[in-house]
């Protein structure tokens, strides 16, 4: 389950669009959902245009891994961190995700810490 959360978050992290659309396509379900507080989303379509308004939101900011992966069955829960590269994380969360045949369908995401100006 570590190699899907790395891809999980290296798909947040990827700029380039193509290579996004990629990543997304090859990682989660067509009808993959997605949902956290600020965003409920379905698809793969949907979810790249979510990912691309946190990275304009968030232009220099990356996710990186923030804790241990815990897994069973065909889920997996994860923290994550938000914030500059060379940097703290200035945003946390944790998120829930649900596997169907090794690929990623639902995503429930929970906000940690956000600052009041992010």
């Amino acid at each position: 389950m570590n190699n899907v959360v790395a891809q999980y978050l290296e798909a947040w992290n990827t700029r380039e669009p193509g290579a996004r659309r990629s990543a997304v396509a090859r990682l989660f379900t067509p009808q993959v959902g997605y949902v956290d507080p600020m965003v409920a989303v379905n698809g793969h379509a949907e979810l790249e245009a979510a990912i691309a308004g946190v990275q304009t939101q968030f232009p220099d900011w990356t996710f990186r891994l923030a804790g241990p992966v815990d897994a069973h069955h065909d889920q997996v829960r994860f923290t994550w961190g938000l914030g500059p590269a060379d940097g703290d994380a200035v945003v946390i969360g944790f998120d829930v995700a649900v596997l169907v045949d090794g690929r990623i369908d639902r995503v429930y995401g929970f906000l940690d810490h956000v600052p009041a100006a992010a």
